[in-house]
């Protein structure tokens, strides 16, 4: 038994995204345009047909899920290995903050996935928890799984699903709030996964 399709939903705009700040793994609320953005693209994502949704269990993952639960009345559990990225001493911090207390750290950490902020970690080990869920859900489930979570999670789970070299992470762009990532097994056999759609959305 194995996945034949993976969704990557991510949360919509919360408080912090307004700000300008990074929110790593603190709990910030949805706005209400994030709670609209949420509401428009879950018929989108129902279309899928899911047959598991697991979410992150922070707030703003777990309040997106929760739309798509009352549209679909299907159930989402909850894990923390879809948690954003840690970004240890820089939480709740803006970029120009980031870049005044750490002089070229921030286009460091955008181009090394192996390097992680202060007292954070990196995308590599970002990627490293998320892809136990999928393991774990492809031994359990067949069609299409979601998985509600973070851009930079859903970008470092992308990559490694795909087998990008670590360098070449970087070339996958961003996620926009409650845009999605398909990504589809081969098929013929060949359990490799293929990119279908990026930042892929609906009209607002």
């Amino acid at each position: 038994m194995s996945l034949e399709q993976l969704v990557l939903w991510r949360h919509g705009e919360t408080d912090y995204n307004l700000a300008g700040r990074i929110q790593g793994h603190l709990d910030s609320s949805l706005t209400d345009n994030g709670l609209r953005q949420a509401r428009l693209a879950a018929p989108s994502i129902d279309a899928f047909e899911p047959s598991v949704a697991v979410s992150s269990d922070l707030n703003r993952a777990r309040t997106t899920a929760q739309v798509y639960a009352e549209v679909s009345g299907a159930g989402v559990a909850l894990d923390k290995r879809l948690r954003e990225t840690h970004v240890g001493e820089w939480q709740g911090l803006s970029g120009a903050e980031v870049e005044h207390g750490w002089p070229g750290a921030l286009s460091t950490w955008r181009a090394d996935p192996t390097w992680a902020p202060p007292g954070g970690e990196s995308r590599v080990e970002v990627a490293s928890r998320a892809v136990e869920v999928v393991t774990e859900l492809d031994h359990g489930h067949r069609g299409t799984a979601l998985l509600v979570a973070h851009g930079g999670l859903i970008t470092a789970l992308t990559a490694k699903l795909l087998a990008l070299p670590v360098e070449s992470w970087p070339i996958l762009g961003g996620i926009r709030n409650c845009h999605w990532v398909v990504l589809k097994r081969r098929g013929g056999g060949d359990h490799r996964w293929r990119l279908m759609a990026h930042n892929a959305g609906v009209g607002e």
